[in-house]
């Protein structure tokens, strides 16, 4: 019966704790449309800070 009891607690034990990408998608399948606009809404700003550097660092050459 003992054996039984410490096998199960190593068992437990031995199970590393799930990882950063698991949680982000539980939580992300979780919370649905939230995520979704969050994401969105990251990449639009991505998105303008890239032009905005574009446009910003863009060369005068002259004709």
């Amino acid at each position: 019966m003992s054996s039984r009891n410490t096998s199960n607690d190593v068992a437990k034990k031995a199970t590393p704790p799930p990882s950063f990408v698991k949680l982000a998608m539980k939580n992300m399948v979780r919370k649905g449309s939230q995520s979704i606009s969050h994401f969105g809404l990251t990449a639009l700003g991505f998105l303008g800070f890239i032009l905005l550097v574009a446009v910003l660092g863009k060369p005068n050459i002259p004709h």
